[in-house]
């Protein structure tokens, strides 16, 4: 009798299962068709084809943009490398910088040239994902090596006695090494989430490459954990090395302006001044594009603010770090 009444309670139980698995079953087609839910296998990445009679102009830009880049950060690289005089902390942190540069624009503007003279937009689910996915991981790294390089000019101008110590071969690749991996675990996690699940409605991105807020709007699930995730991996990983750049800066200021001498505060300055612009620049944008307000959303803005920190930051830096730099002029 035992064993007939754990039957049939074995029993009840895998029918309410089936109940409850058929019952979600109804409730995810219901959501389907309720979403108009298709499955895709690409994007369309728009960028700026409301612009057609400029796209042979816009070519022309992109790719004087994207030779210039690799040209310059190419030639920091080489220099930081070669000349003897520049074999310091802060260089060594310059070249790294500078070869993320390169990567992060590689990322982006290849695909976005072939787009404009193909004139074919499409690009499939897994490049997408490979492009976001080394698109943050180089997000990340920037961030870091912009805080490790405000922690470099911080020990130089607050604690020059102890410089060489701190600053030592081993701490500097540990720094460079740390800011490259720090991320990655969370980046392919992120991934993950946001192409594991469904996209419905248009597969049209208004963007120029795949971002996370236009991949976010286009996911079918209910994007509050997502777009939760994304905020909170923002406040980690942007927010975190801003502060300590913040806070580098606050003491190299209160530093500087205890300087008896007029001529040390003026270089103190100047060593500084690069650093500061570029900062700037990279979190200006970045943020603007990242954290405006949803009913203020434009695609056309966010594609503009997303060109700074892509393509206008990288090409800029090396013309703010050689033409402020005498030593770098020198090495020219």
């Amino acid at each position: 009798m035992w064993g007939v009444g754990v039957r049939l309670e074995l029993d009840l139980v895998k029918e309410k299962k089936q109940q409850w698995l058929w019952a979600m079953v109804l409730n995810i087609q219901k959501k389907m068709a309720d979403t108009n839910l298709t499955l895709m296998e690409e994007f369309i990445l728009l960028g700026f084809s409301e612009y057609p009679n400029i796209q042979g102009f816009l070519f022309v830009v992109f790719l004087f943009i994207y030779i210039s880049i690799l040209l310059g950060n190419g030639l920091i690289i080489i220099i930081t490398n070669v000349d003897s005089a520049l074999q310091t902390p802060m260089y060594y942190f310059l070249g790294n910088f500078s070869f993320v540069e390169m990567c992060y624009t590689s990322n982006i503007l290849p695909r976005m040239l072939m787009n404009i003279w193909r004139q074919k937009r499409n690009i499939s689910l897994l490049s997408c994902a490979v492009q976001l996915c080394f698109f943050l991981i180089l997000v990340v790294t920037e961030s870091f090596l912009l805080a490790v390089m405000a922690y470099d000019r911080y020990v130089a101008i607050c604690k020059p006695l102890y410089y060489p110590i701190i600053m030592n071969q081993r701490i500097c690749v540990q720094m460079v090494f740390g800011s490259w991996v720090i991320g990655i675990p969370v980046v392919i996690g992120q991934t993950y989430q946001i192409f594991s699940g469904p996209f419905c409605g248009s597969n049209k991105l208004n963007h120029i490459f795949c971002d996370l807020p236009p991949l976010l709007k286009l996911a079918c699930v209910d994007n509050i954990g997502g777009e939760l995730f994304l905020y909170v991996n923002c406040f980690i990983f942007g927010l975190t090395p801003f502060l300590m750049i913040l806070m580098s800066y606050i003491r190299i200021l209160s530093t500087i302006l205890k300087l008896p001498q007029t001529t040390g505060r003026s270089k103190a300055f100047s060593t500084c001044s690069s650093h500061v612009i570029v900062v700037c620049l990279f979190y200006g944008s970045a943020s603007i594009a990242y954290f405006h307000s949803n009913s203020s959303y434009s695609g056309s803005i966010d594609k503009i603010f997303s060109l700074f920190y892509t393509i206008v930051t990288p090409m800029s830096n090396p013309m703010i770090y050689s033409l402020r730099n005498k030593d770098f002029i020198a090495a020219m």
